[in-house]
């Protein structure tokens, strides 16, 4: 059963750096195409795409967030940071990350809430 998850800090402050993880399990993605992808719910408000990664490493970002945003992969296993740069209370958002491991097979982890407040 594959579970995607993502973890981190429930608050943080603002002009500090957000850091989030995904572990995604029950699917060996080592040396398979995955295509990976962040995107945040602000309260009140649709979904945001934020970036992405692919099994070659390759990394996309919004350019609206790109100046402020880094995405990584952990090659030993199956995790993935999302990193988030100087963030103001409009970062405040639930976050989300998804995997496309092809042939129509997308899971979505269930959430992280990040709040920005001193």
């Amino acid at each position: 059963q594959v579970q995607v998850r993502e973890s981190g800090p429930g608050l943080v402050k603002p002009s500090q750096t957000l850091s989030l993880i995904c572990t995604v399990s029950g699917v060996n993605i080592a040396g398979n195409g995955y295509y990976l992808t962040w995107i945040r719910q602000p309260p009140g408000k649709g979904l945001e795409w934020i970036g992405a990664i692919n099994h070659r490493g390759n990394t996309y970002y919004s350019p609206t967030l790109k100046s402020r945003t880094s995405i990584s992969r952990d090659t030993s296993g199956n995790q993935f940071t999302l990193q988030l740069n100087s963030v103001t209370a409009e970062d405040t958002a639930m976050y989300y990350c998804e995997i496309d491991v092809g042939r129509g097979s997308i899971y979505w982890g269930q959430g992280t809430q990040v709040t920005v407040s001193s």
